[in-house]
């Protein structure tokens, strides 16, 4: 019986196959009380789990060293360092030895028990990308119950080729049948076998758009569809599956029309795909003239090959708060982050790279002091500039090391959330400071163009006064709409109303780019709307010349530049945003 299970689209294409299912995550816990004789003999045996999974991780990290980027996105082995210090944990450590000591909880009871500790911290967390780390502490915890158990990798093993049926024959009778994993949840060691494996795709469970699973999908560029809740027990093992990881949807049991259907669509999507690969060296250049800067955003250094490959002319997004995330409190150094800085500049060859300062705050758990604080809105919060201008030493260093950076290639440096001139100006003099820092220890350094987001409405309502200080604005699309609307992204409730069309929003973007296109000043727009095709004409009409987005999208958004006429699309511009309805104007 055909029926169909929607989830989170987050890697684009579809992949057509029979589904092989990984064994469930997390093995049946006994839950039982141990004699006072025994705590040593529990805590030993946890102990020796963890070793366990830690070796397990460093065999993985010596293979993804020896494997080439194709064989092993970079992803994998930052995801791994990431287990490696949830395993080190202080936290996870002294809470199971807690419940052992002081509850006699079983050694496995004790480490389910203070999972759910720790994961309802993680669930109370504002920032989307942090609340979804909670997923690698559970497949921390389940690797090591695995080990306790003597349970063997969750990751099965593909079926034994069948008899093609008819339905097979739908497909290509010259090749093998493909396979799809239908899981719970990938950690990273499970990446890393699924892409040295035959599956042409994946499903699971759990996951969202800024899970790793879906991080790790994008860099391999295959269909991937996130949080589909209750999939992996819907799906049996050899179903016909169908991964629509451009509608978020998987189709289980599909008819022979439905698969021809979708067999068509998948060649379809390849041969559109190849067409748009040509585009990659053809200069992104309007039909009256315009030249448009396509840019890419990344989140690691190590990002940089794939916005090259994608035709990007250079970063105008360097997400640098993914070199302070799972480290509990233990920032990185100056050193460690002008590596990785000069990593992304001399990665991009000699192209621009934009770094934004750290976007966290105090929701978020870089300070073990502040994370049971009580925030009614953290949205609303001490994140981001707040943030780092409480703490001078943390932001200083940062600026330094992106200075330093600079010696190696053309940086530009965003400042994120800003709102009010006494934090603009308390931000700039951070940077003469912090030059003046490095000028005292004689470190070379490089020049930088220092920019500003306009994220909150204050921000976009004041961008005559931004202009004063920075030389190019940068529109965060995504908060925009968050503050303007007053919509929290994260509460399902409300989100139906989060609308990028809404006139209030269009009205402050386009007032953003016009005010720097009279005086003269650069501007972007960095957030979903600008890898959004269906916004790429509006956007030029409205006058922008610089978008910023997933080097994935890059292809797409380019191929709508190269069809536009931005003179003639700036008069049907200024209807869309006057009118009570632009999305209406913009469908017709």
């Amino acid at each position: 019986m055909t029926f169909a299970v929607h989830g989170i689209a987050v890697a684009r294409g579809i992949a057509i196959g029979r589904a092989v299912l990984m064994a469930a995550g997390r093995a049946d816990v006994a839950h039982y009380f141990i004699e006072p004789g025994q705590v040593e003999a529990e805590i030993d045996r946890v102990r020796a789990g963890r070793n366990a999974v830690v070796e397990e991780i460093h065999r993985l990290q010596q293979t993804i060293s020896q494997m080439g980027p194709k064989e092993a996105p970079h992803e994998l082995g930052a995801l791994l360092d990431v287990h490696l210090m949830l395993l080190q944990d202080e936290e996870l450590i002294a809470g199971v030895k807690h419940w052992i000591t002081d509850r006699l909880y079983n050694a496995e009871w004790a480490l389910t028990t203070q999972l759910e500790v720790l994961s309802r911290q993680f669930d109370d967390m504002e920032d989307e990308y942090l609340r979804e780390r909670k997923a690698d502490l559970e497949q921390v915890a389940e690797r090591i119950l695995r080990y306790m158990k003597g349970v063997p990798s969750p990751v099965a093993q593909p079926p034994a080729p069948k008899r093609k049926t008819q339905q097979d024959l739908l497909l290509d009778d010259s090749v093998d049948v493909p396979l799809v994993l239908i899981a719970h949840d990938l950690s990273p060691a499970d990446m890393l076998q699924f892409k040295q494996s035959v599956f042409a795709g994946f499903v699971t469970d759990v996951g969202g758009k800024t899970s790793h699973t879906a991080i790790v999908a994008r860099s391999m560029d295959i269909p991937a569809v996130v949080g589909a809740r209750s999939a992996s027990q819907l799906v049996r093992q050899d179903d016909w599956v169908i991964i629509d990881g451009d509608a978020g949807v998987m189709i289980v049991d599909p008819s022979p029309i439905i698969l021809a259907e979708y067999g068509f669509k998948q060649r379809q999507a390849e041969l559109e795909r190849g067409r748009l690969s040509r585009l990659r060296h053809t200069p992104a250049v309007t039909l009256d003239g315009q030249k448009i800067e396509l840019l890419a955003n990344i989140e690691m250094p190590d990002d940089a090959p794939a916005a090259l490959k994608a035709g990007a002319v250079g970063v105008g997004l360097f997400r640098s708060e993914f070199l302070f995330m799972g480290r509990h409190g233990n920032l990185p150094d100056e050193e460690e982050q002008y590596l990785a800085y000069r990593r992304a500049v001399e990665g991009m060859e000699g192209l621009p790279v934009t770094i934004r300062t750290v976007d966290v705050g105090a929701d978020k758990p870089l300070d073990e002091s502040r994370r049971d604080e009580a925030h009614l809105n953290p949205a609303l919060g001490l994140r981001a500039i707040r943030w780092s201008l409480s703490e001078p030493d943390m932001f200083r260093t940062q600026l330094r090391a992106i200075l330093r950076a600079a010696a190696h290639g053309k940086v530009n440096l965003l400042i994120p959330m800003l709102a009010h001139g006494g934090e603009i100006r308390q931000t700039l003099s951070l940077l003469d400071f912090a030059r003046a820092e490095l000028d005292n220890r004689g470190t070379a350094y490089g020049p930088v163009d220092v920019g500003a987001m306009i994220e909150v409405p204050a921000a976009a309502l004041a961008v005559r006064t931004f202009l004063k200080y920075f030389d190019f604005l940068s529109i965060g699309t995504n908060d925009l709409i968050q503050y303007t609307l007053a919509i929290d992204r994260a509460d399902e409730s409300v989100a139906h109303l989060y609308d990028p069309c809404h006139p209030a929003v269009l009205r402050l973007v386009a007032d953003t780019i016009s005010e720097c296109v009279r005086q003269g000043k650069g501007v972007s727009v960095c957030g979903e709307m600008a890898g959004d095709t269906q916004f790429t004409r509006l956007l030029l009409g409205l006058g922008l010349r610089s978008f910023s987005m997933h080097p994935a999208q890059i292809l797409a958004v380019k191929q709508e530049v190269l069809r536009a006429d931005s003179t003639r699309l700036a008069e049907w511009a200024q209807r869309v945003i006057e009118s009570e309805d632009p999305a209406a104007l913009m469908a017709a």
